[in-house]
């Protein structure tokens, strides 16, 4: 009884590694047209994962394809369209490492910057994002002016300044209410140094002018929240 178990149980684990083998040779059998149309239905139907299975095995199979650069700027839009922006920013990055000439390159750094962009958080929060984004736009803007990216990427810069400005005049306020002026200042400072046309940039100035006189007044006991 026990040897029928065990030629039972040997049936079946061939049959299941055998299903396996049988589908991965017939995975393998696929050609990089099979590929590329099944990735780009499958990326069409916003079906993202599988559409990455598909081109990541076309690149894989087929590296030397006229379809391999297509696979890899899919895989890269695909990791977007699934908000997986660490990885998006990654394909995008190793896209522009390997083909810096290819036409696709402007859309490429407006995604990137756009993987960054669409991550930016309120005024009170961390502005990395915001940073990051503006440094893909500006870049984009600066290398390609011409480009139909470049125009998006302008309004872009804009809402990471207003996002930059926003952030530096809620630190320096906080640090203002606190009559911690020395610190409020250097904020105040560096918002105006920087962001001058902003409506942030604006209100920094009198604020200026206001923290000059109170550590003028105090002396040192208006520095007592110097900036950590």
């Amino acid at each position: 009884m026990k040897k029928i178990a065990v030629i039972v149980l040997s049936l079946f684990v061939f049959s299941a590694s055998g299903c396996a083998w049988f589908k991965g040779k017939h995975e393998m059998e696929k050609s990089a047209e099979t590929l590329v149309r099944e990735g780009s239905a499958q990326f069409r139907d916003q079906d993202y994962k599988y559409a990455i299975k598909s081109f990541t095995t076309l690149k894989d199979w087929y590296p030397f394809s006229k379809y391999a650069i297509l696979a890899e700027l899919k895989i890269a839009d695909a990791h977007f369209q699934l908000e997986e922006y660490d990885e998006a920013i990654f394909a995008y990055q190793e896209f522009e490492n390997l083909h810096p000439k290819n036409e696709a390159i402007p859309y490429v750094i407006y995604q990137t910057g756009r993987c960054w962009f669409d991550r930016i958080d309120t005024v009170d929060r961390d502005q990395r994002c915001a940073l990051k984004a503006q440094t893909e736009f500006n870049r984009l803007v600066h290398r390609f002016p011409d480009a139909p990216e470049s125009a998006k990427a302008a309004q872009h810069i804009e809402v990471c300044i207003k996002s930059l400005a926003g952030h530096e005049l809620y630190v320096a306020e906080f640090y203002f209410k606190a009559k911690h002026y020395k610190a409020a200042m250097k904020r105040f400072e560096h918002l105006f140094a920087n962001y001058p046309d902003t409506r942030e940039g604006k209100e920094a100035l009198p604020r200026i002018a206001v923290c000059r006189e109170m550590i003028d007044q105090f002396g040192d006991q208006a520095n007592g929240g110097d900036e950590k």
